[in-house]
Parts: structure tokens; sequence; C-alpha cells
């Protein structure tokens, strides 16, 4: 079976630029917790797209839920401002994955604003059962994540 635990790892796999609405603020004048979330999810997005998850997903009905996910929050973001989310797999079990992330501020130089884990879990859209992660994916995931460690 193939493993991966780049828990340590300082690379990142996928990041992305997303500009800071005035639609993300909330009434306390900071964007809204719930953004950030979003945000993740964005590049989580963009990484399933990288790896064939969606290809998997949209022919065979296999695809990923979310079963937790956690925001470690440094300081507000403002608008306006825009924010670099970084991602990584750090974890691979049978049906289960943890995604890392990094939300950097890019009008603060980079300064990391909050960190996130989400737990992932492969599932039968058909039965709601998670199944186990295919080899061909965890092959795609292994080497896109040493592609990435290697970039730099």
């Amino acid at each position: 079976m193939a493993s991966l635990n780049n828990s340590d790892s300082s690379g990142w796999a996928v990041s992305t630029d997303i500009t800071v609405n005035w639609g993300d603020m909330d009434a306390l004048g900071h964007v809204n917790h719930s953004v950030f979330a979003a945000w993740m999810e964005t590049a989580r997005m963009e990484y399933f797209t990288k790896i064939g998850m969606m290809e998997l997903y949209e022919k065979s009905n296999v695809g990923p839920i979310l079963a937790r996910i956690e925001v470690d929050y440094k300081f507000p973001i403002v608008f306006p401002d825009a924010v670099k989310v970084s991602t990584s797999v750090s974890r691979m079990g049978n049906s289960s994955f943890d995604m890392k992330y990094e939300i950097s501020s890019l009008a603060k130089q980079g300064e990391i604003a909050a960190t996130g884990k989400v737990v992932g879990v492969l599932v039968d859209y058909g039965t709601g059962k998670p199944v186990p992660i295919p080899e061909e994916l965890k092959n795609s995931i292994i080497e896109f994540e040493g592609n990435a460690s290697t970039s730099d």
C-alpha cells in the first residue's frame, strides 16, 4: 500500500492567490471566519482537479467528503487585501486523508493569518459508504506531492 506522511514538510503542492472581497467582511470589520473555510475549499478543489480526483468522481461516483475541518486564526484579514492559500496532503489512510493549509496576507508581506487542517474521506456517493483510496489516486497524490517538494 502506498503511504504518505509529509506533515513536517514545508513544501506546498498547491498555492493560489485570492482577492478579499468587501462582502467577505462581517459586521465587526474583518473577514468572517467562514470565508477562511471557503478559501481552503478553493485551494482543495484546485488540488483535487490536478490529481484526478474530479475525474474519478465523474466516472465512478466516488469522491471526497469532509469529516472534519480546523482553522487556527492568527490575526484578522481586512479589505482590501489578497491572501495566498496553500495546501498539501499530509496523511493518507485506507479511505481517509488529511490536508494542511496555510493562509497568508499579501498586504502583510506573506505573514501567516491562519493555518488549517481537514480530514477527508473517500466515499461512494451511491451508497454513502467509505471506500478505499484507489492505488492510482494514491500514486497520483504521491507523485504530485513529490513534484511540489522538488520544485522550489
